[in-house]
């Protein structure tokens, strides 16, 4: 089986064309990926990983509490697709977003979470530069992989990454630097030792 999967440097000198986000866009209007799930990451659809329970009830869990916090001055949303750039669709977990009224899909965040288990690589080496790259100012990776609970949280957004990681665990509080109401002390956190 694996001496039949496809490397791209056998097409040289022909390249592979990446996707473009308006292609994509129009792809799933057009019902393309009905039965999968994808996401647009530097012009590759890119599966994504089924959620677990505690993947899927840390996500909850969070999403509830910003929404209750940010009622009326920033909309939460939940799996839904960040227009981060022209080759670059990501569904993060979570992303806060100011309110405006528009169909689009927004371009612009105060804080995106990603909660990681089988995806930690790509939220870490794929994820976090195309979020710095689109001026996300913070980006929170909680890591449900490993026996303890662990936040990493990326702050100081610059064209080639993020320039601070600083890892939260139980005893730390969580409080996003444009979210001045928000703040989660990481031992409330459902977590399923």
């Amino acid at each position: 089986m694996l001496d039949h999967m496809f490397d791209p440097r056998d097409l040289a000198p022909e390249r592979v064309r990446p996707l473009a986000r308006a292609e994509y866009d129009e792809l799933v209007k057009l019902g393309a990926f009905e039965d999968e799930r994808v996401e647009l990451l530097r012009g590759t659809l890119v599966t994504m990983s089924p959620q677990g329970k505690r993947h899927s009830s840390i996500t909850q869990w969070l999403a509830e509490r910003l929404t209750l916090a940010l009622h009326e001055t920033f909309k939460v949303f939940s799996h839904s697709p960040y227009a981060a750039s022209d080759d670059s669709e990501p569904e993060p977990d979570i992303q806060v977003a100011p309110r405006c009224e528009t169909l689009e899909h927004p371009s612009t965040s105060a804080l995106i979470i990603e909660v990681s288990d089988s995806s930690l690589a790509k939220d870490r080496r794929l994820k976090a530069p195309i979020y710095a790259q689109s001026g996300v100012p913070e980006y929170w990776i909680v890591d449900v992989s490993s026996a303890d609970l662990i936040i990493e949280v990326h702050t100081d957004p610059t064209p080639g990454g993020y320039r601070r990681v600083e890892l939260l665990r139980d005893g730390d509080v969580l409080k996003p630097s444009s979210l001045p109401a928000i703040a989660f002390a990481v031992r409330d956190i459902p977590w399923d030792r």
